[in-house]
């Protein structure tokens, strides 16, 4: 056949065809073979298979095709997409079969529905991978120099576990001045190398001579090992020992007791007193694992577990060597007999665990493989199974058993077997196995999923992390196999605009409900769902189940103040009477927590005071009272920090602080809380603007004041001239209609609180103590009243009086830089309009002063 895809397919294909057993076995079985070189790689072309066997691709999908191996070795892996067999695990010949030359794998490939099967062997070429290996770097030979011509000295040979033409095949001398090679091939095949003395030796004119040993196999490239061998000269002794046979045959029983005696090998020396010792020569780790040889006696003992399995023979190389460096070589052959120490070993290829019960009589529920280890009558195979059942095993091939069906199945009068299938070998005594097989009869799907419950209800603490399992439903389906397989699913729905599967996931073979996202208390406390358990039959059956899901509250909001309102450029200030009463009301703290339940319980407490405390906070309902009396050693300005805790565990807490005035006059608050202009940081910007608005108001109240003054001396010379022309003229006095002259006395009242800081200014103006008097009289009247007072006014009382109310603007400036309220409940919304108060504070006023003037 020709190379296929990455490795090498060698053209030796045997394919063999033969009818079935009977009407029961696999429908076409044969026998086919290819030839592969060792240490090909993995994923390698072995053979195409669907080709070979003359089958449509489609078969191996539908067939299910695998490969079975009865040893459990996982070498070659069928590619059913096109039918490839492909080497699934790296070959290495030497590893597989060792010594052997002829080195196969075999394995079965399957087919279901029918069943067929296939034998495939695959041989493994040898390829030259392995170089010829010494033992030793060095060989030490001592040699008498009394060594006749001819003599042989065997050395050590070299090791190539590679078999044929790649093996070792010869060896070299270098130098050849005394000595020369000589190989044997021993009755084993090995070759044994032997130095042959060719030219005398001479301790006195040399003691040390040194030799290269070459061994070269005959692959292509071929490759080598050397070895140097020192050749140390002795006196005396000129006679080597020599073995009674030049090879000893026996043979072991495998799991032979240890120290059985295997063989006794013996050797003679023609000299006297020269005692000779034993030793295996380049023994192998498993021969010296296996025996040991006596190096006075030679006789070799059994120190290990043979196994007749693993190894059926060995070949031991055995070396006598006497005193005086002479050596003879010898081998031994031990033959490993086979004991009945292994049972039959039964593999189920293919199983159908469950079969309808109307399954015809000769359908086939299991396919099977039975390997016996041993050899001989040992490993000879018996198969049965149980009487009085509907079940019967037939043979196919050799070693491969069907279990088909024998007559009529009944689900109703049985719903499950246990069927023990028995394999006897043919040892003595013989050793049997047994292998139970549970087939059970499937019904049709005929009934629903039921869920353990109706409903559920389950609990979910928020802040949860995606994946958590909140709880685990199960639905029980009375049918049986696949109608019996319950899938859960979720019935599609949303949830606050959302698809519910954004936040619940449901494992459709487990029942494992799982948050798919964190849930938040405050936004989301309880939702409901459906969950649908659907069987696998056909058509399948399903149930919906209601789930309750509830979310726990945790403490993970903070108390939020709601009342004073604190911001970063905000003083809040009350005032306490020196006179106020213990219990006296100062403020409340409102406080809420949008957490529930216990989270939300929140208490106030107050920072505890060095000295003795004025105040105190209720610890449920954040009312600061006083405590006691005011006393005049009681600071005018006090600072209350007060702690907000809710009751979760851990707690959260805020808190709040508040400026409290203990005075009677408001001057006084004044100037203790004109302090915080140095203790606070204004914002740049608005302190710019109030400063600008300052001066501007300043230069028009200047310019207003010059304008009047130069009205005033406008109107005084008008007069003088006045008064001139008409001296003559007669005065006639006027009244108003309503009072006669002496009437009402022009009398008017000022109250002013003088400072020398004009913010500290004020002035209250008192209506004339006739208007008291007056209150009778119609609204017109008192209209025209006023008119005249404001006319009676001296442009000094004019004057002064706009002296006050710009000193007041100004006053009313300064507030909002003090961040005191000043006719505002809230300063902060104050100072956000504070610019447009002064200007309408100041075109009054300028209106006012200015009406005035020019009446006068």
């Amino acid at each position: 056949m020709e190379s296929e895809g990455k490795g090498w397919h060698y053209g030796s294909l045997f394919f063999y065809t033969a009818c079935a057993v009977d009407l029961f076995s696999p429908r076409v079985t044969g026998q086919i073979r290819y030839s592969i070189p060792e240490e090909m790689p993995v994923g390698s072309f072995v053979g195409n298979i669907a080709s070979d066997l003359g089958l449509e691709q489609k078969r191996l999908i539908s067939g299910k095709a695998r490969v079975f191996t009865a040893d459990s070795s996982d070498y070659i892996g069928l590619d059913k997409e096109n039918g490839h067999l492909v080497v699934k695990n790296k070959i290495d010949r030497e590893e597989l079969c060792e010594e052997i030359s002829a080195c196969s794998v075999s394995f079965d490939v399957i087919f279901e529905n029918p069943m067929e099967l296939y034998r495939v062997t695959v041989d493994i070429q040898d390829i030259n991978d392995n170089s010829p290996v010494f033992p030793k770097s060095q060989i030490e030979q001592e040699i008498s120099e009394l060594a006749v011509l001819g003599a042989r000295f065997p050395l050590e040979s070299a090791i190539d576990p590679d078999v044929g033409v790649n093996t070792l095949q010869k060896y070299t001398l270098q130098p050849t001045d005394h000595f020369k090679l000589n190989v044997q091939i021993g009755a084993g095949g090995n070759k044994n190398v032997e130095m042959v003395l060719h030219s005398p030796l001479d301790r006195e004119k040399k003691k040390l001579h040194k030799l290269i040993l070459t061994a070269l196999d005959g692959g292509k490239p071929q490759r080598s090992a050397t070895v140097q061998i020192n050749i140390i000269v002795l006196d005396g002794n000129d006679n080597a020992p020599v073995f009674s046979q030049s090879s000893y045959k026996t043979s072991v029983v495998e799991n032979a007791p240890k120290s059985t005696i295997v063989t006794r090998v013996s050797a003679t020396d023609a000299d006297e007193s020269h005692g000779i010792q034993y030793y295996f020569e380049h023994a192998s780790s498993t021969v010296k694992a296996l025996f040991s040889i006596d190096a006075d006696s030679g006789e070799v003992k059994v120190i290990g577990d043979i196994d007749y399995e693993k190894h059926k023979q060995f070949t031991v190389k055995v070396k006598a060597k006497d005193h005086g460096g002479l050596t003879d070589s010898s081998e031994i052959i031990i033959d490993v007999t086979d004991v009945n120490d292994n049972t039959p070993k039964i593999t189920i290829m293919s199983f159908a665990s469950a079969v309808s019960e109307d399954a015809s009589p000769g359908t086939v529920l299991a396919m099977i493989n039975i390997q016996d280890l041993d050899s001989g009558d040992n490993s000879k195979i018996t198969c049965s199974i149980d009487m009085n059942s509907p079940f019967k095993i037939i043979s196919s091939l050799t070693n491969y058993y069907n279990l088909v069906t024998y007559s009529e199945l009944d689900r109703e009068q049985t719903a499950e077997y246990n069927i023990t299938i028995t394999a006897v070998d043919g040892g003595n005594p013989p050793l049997s196995n047994k292998e139970i097989l549970n087939l059970k009869i499937s019904d049709v799907n005929d009934h629903t999923p039921q869920f353990e419950q109706e409903s559920y209800n389950a609990f979910i603490a928020e802040n949860n992390l995606p994946s958590t399992t909140i709880l685990t439903v199960k639905a029980i389906d009375m049918d049986w196999g696949p109608n019996a397989k319950v899938s859960y699913f979720l019935i599609d729905g949303d949830l606050n605009g959302a698809p519910l599967a954004s936040y619940i996931s449901i494992n459709s073979e487990s029942g494992v409900i799982s948050a798919e996202k964190s849930f938040d208390y405050e936004q989301l406390k309880s939702f409901k769902m459906q969950v649908k358990a659907q069987d696998g039959g056909s058509p399948p059956l399903s149930s919906n189940m209601t789930v309750n899901i509830i979310i726990q509250d945790q403490n993970d909001n903070a108390p939020q103040i709601l009342y004073p309102v604190q911001t970063g450029a905000s003083v809040v200030a009350e005032i306490v009477p020196r006179a106020a009463d213990v219990g006296y009301l100062v403020t409340k703290v409102v406080a809420v927590d949008v957490d529930s339940g216990q989270n939300a319980w929140l208490s106030y407490k107050l920072q505890k005071a060095k000295d003795r405390a004025l105040f105190e906070v209720g610890l449920q309902n954040g009312e600061i009272r006083t405590v006691r009396q005011v006393t005049d050693k009681d600071a005018v300005k006090q600072k209350l920090t007060v702690f907000v805790e809710d009751n979760g565990q851990p707690s959260r807490s805020a808190v709040v602080s508040i400026n409290v005035a203990v005075a009677d006059s408001f001057p006084e608050v004044l100037s203790e809380f004109t302090d915080f202009m140095h203790e606070k940081q204004y914002d740049d910007k608005l302190t710019f603007y109030l400063i600008l608005a300052l001066t501007v108001v300043s230069l028009l109240f200047i310019v207003s004041i010059i304008s009047i003054i130069s009205v005033k001396i406008y109107r005084w010379r008008q007069n003088k001239i006045f008064y001139k022309s008409g001296a003559n003229l007669p005065v006639i006095p006027y009244y108003p209609p309503v009072y006669p002259d002496g009437t009402l006395q022009h009398v008017y009242n000022y109250e002013m609180c003088g400072t020398t800081d004009s913010r500290m200014s004020d002035m209250k103006f008192v209506r004339p103590y006739s208007q008291n008097t007056l209150v009778s009289q119609s609204r017109m009247g008192t209209v025209q009243r006023e008119k005249e007072q404001v006319d009676d006014l001296t442009l000094e009382q004019v004057i002064y009086f706009s002296w006050i109310c710009h000193n007041k603007c100004h006053l009313f400036i300064l507030f909002p830089v003090l961040e005191i309220p000043w006719n505002c409940s809230y300063g902060p919304v104050c100072h956000g309009s504070v610019i447009l108060q002064i200007l309408l504070c100041h075109c009054c006023y300028f209106c006012v002063v200015i009406s005035a003037s020019l009446k006068h």
